[in-house]
């Protein structure tokens, strides 16, 4: 038999013959390389005549045919490589789930003694860490790193996948054969779940694409310039352009003199509208599910027996003898100072508001005679409790109003701790989160924008 024939019944698996005294040592023929070269058939082999095989190959040829196999070889080494990185990375992934879900079994008790949170509580706590730690360290108007966009989608498509299994039945309608028409119960998702989880996601992924365009920007921070850059001498720093809030943590922008282009100002705002409006949507979700979660009796044991001692004799006065009661005017006369008197004050508002609201309750709730003679004598005692209490809550919307940031409530937290719906944990903690990153967005927006006036103003 010929040596074309003999190449015939190699060809398939990539075999070219020659004697072994003509091999090198480092061949690629030989280890791994021969395994890979049963696979691989070069592209030149098709094209070459067969015949050209019958005789000896030329040095040339088995020193170009070397080089090609060597660089295949690394080629392999290299990816062999990545799997195995790629291998440790999904290990230590793989290990931080298997974490997180034993946490969210045991309740975050991890002595396995029982003595844990409820579910519901877990799953908030969960959320509200992984927020931490994607957004805890972004103090600035940029893209979210493209590791921490993934952990944040990827773990967050865990943690509402349980937002699946919560159904409820409903009646149905079935139409039989015959033409009967009989009732039947169905599952179907849980309204509250099937109308908010999906807005919360679309608010999601519009806050996130919001830093993605803040990639190519006109402005920068101070702790990213270097001391000899020429930047540095028209840059906007803290001791020019102090904080309006004072915090003196945060990064400050910084633009060039003349300010910046009309299209960047223009992209800004926009944007700073666009998340205004996701955080008031976040707020009004977050606001609507704790209103749905039942008040703990731990709550309703602690409230103050008097509304008047809760809210000063002051404020008690103004809400009980004004006959237009206006809640704008009110806070403007307290003159609060701080987001921490703020808060004290929406505390002391919401004890007392839920205070006359059970006196009212025990008001309605006395015997017929009772009710009788307070008919009959037209007093007017718990038209006062009802009054006092509905004024109280418009004082305490509106004082939610002038400070978005303000944090939760008492009562707020209190649900939150003794919450047992998990439909509830995920939309109230999801929310929240929702809130705070819409907030921080637009304060950094409003940053850049104050730096941007203040230089134009200079140069004016």
């Amino acid at each position: 038999m010929d040596k074309s024939s003999k190449f015939d019944e190699n060809s398939d698996v990539g075999y070219h013959p020659s004697s072994p005294s003509n091999t090198p040592a480092f061949s690629p023929m030989s280890g791994d390389s021969f395994t890979y070269c049963q696979t691989w058939t070069s592209p030149e082999s098709e094209t070459v005549d067969e015949s050209s095989y019958a005789s000896e190959p030329s040095p040339s040829r088995w020193r170009a045919k070397q080089d090609v196999l060597s660089k295949l070889g690394m080629k392999l080494r290299e990816h062999s490589m990545d799997d195995k990185l790629d291998a440790c990375v999904d290990s230590a992934e793989l290990e931080l789930m298997k974490e997180r879900f034993a946490k969210l079994l045991l309740g975050e008790d991890m002595s396995g003694s029982g003595k844990g949170v409820c579910t519901a509580v877990t799953i908030s706590n969960a959320i509200t860490n992984l927020y931490a730690t994607v957004f805890g360290q972004s103090l600035k108007l940029e893209p979210l790193k493209p590791e921490k966009s993934a952990m944040w989608k990827r773990e967050m498509k865990v943690l509402l996948s349980v937002c699946d299994y919560i159904q409820e039945f409903a009646p149905t309608a079935q139409y039989l054969e015959d033409g009967t028409i009989v009732e039947m119960m169905k599952s179907r998702p849980r309204l509250d779940i099937y109308v908010n989880l999906p807005a919360l996601q679309k608010l999601d992924t519009m806050l996130i694409e919001i830093l993605d365009t803040f990639q190519d920007t006109e402005f920068w921070y101070a702790e990213n310039i270097p001391g000899n850059s020429s930047r540095l001498r028209g840059a906007s720093f803290r001791t020019k352009f102090p904080r309006k809030d004072g915090k003196w943590w945060l990064p400050v922008p910084c633009v060039l003199p003349g300010g910046l282009s009309d299209k960047s100002r223009k992209h800004l705002i926009e944007k700073r509208d666009c998340a205004n409006q996701i955080h008031k949507a976040a707020m009004a979700i977050n606001s609507s599910v704790l209103a749905e979660i039942d008040i703990p009796e731990k709550y309703i044991d602690n409230l103050p027996k008097s509304g008047r001692s809760s809210v000063g004799d002051s404020i008690y006065l103004y809400m009980q003898t004004a006959d237009k009661f206006s809640p704008e005017q009110l806070l403007d006369c307290l003159k609060i100072s701080s987001e921490h008197e703020a808060l004290e004050l929406a505390d002391r508002v919401e004890s007392s508001m839920y205070t006359w609201r059970r006196k009212a309750c025990l008001t309605h709730s006395k015997s017929s005679w009772s009710k009788v003679k307070d008919l009959i004598e037209d007093t007017d005692s718990k038209d006062k409790n009802y009054t006092l209490a509905e004024r109280a809550e418009s004082l305490l919307l509106c004082l939610k109003q002038r400070y978005p940031e303000l944090s939760q409530t008492s009562l707020d937290t209190c649900k939150i701790q003794y919450n047992r719906d998990v439909g509830n944990a995920i939309l109230e903690s999801y929310s929240r989160v929702l809130e705070g990153l819409a907030f921080n967005i637009v304060a950094w927006i409003e940053d850049v924008l104050y730096v941007d006036k203040s230089m134009r103003n200079r140069d004016v």
